[in-house]
């Protein structure tokens, strides 16, 4: 892919892209938040399990 196009295809999804509604960023945020919560949980038990193990 060529500079041209890679600046044709930006226009097109600049001209096609919408500021979200009130509602929509609310779910994303959400979405985001809780996706980050488990993926912390996650390397929590992690953590606690190989400290566990070696016996620290």
């Amino acid at each position: 892919m060529g500079l041209r196009e890679f600046f044709k295809n930006s226009i097109v999804l600049f001209k096609l892209a919408r500021k979200p509604s009130k509602n929509e960023f609310l779910l994303a945020l959400r979405i985001t938040l809780i996706g980050l919560a488990v993926i912390g949980v996650i390397a929590f038990i992690i953590r606690f399990v190989a400290l566990a193990i070696q016996g620290v």
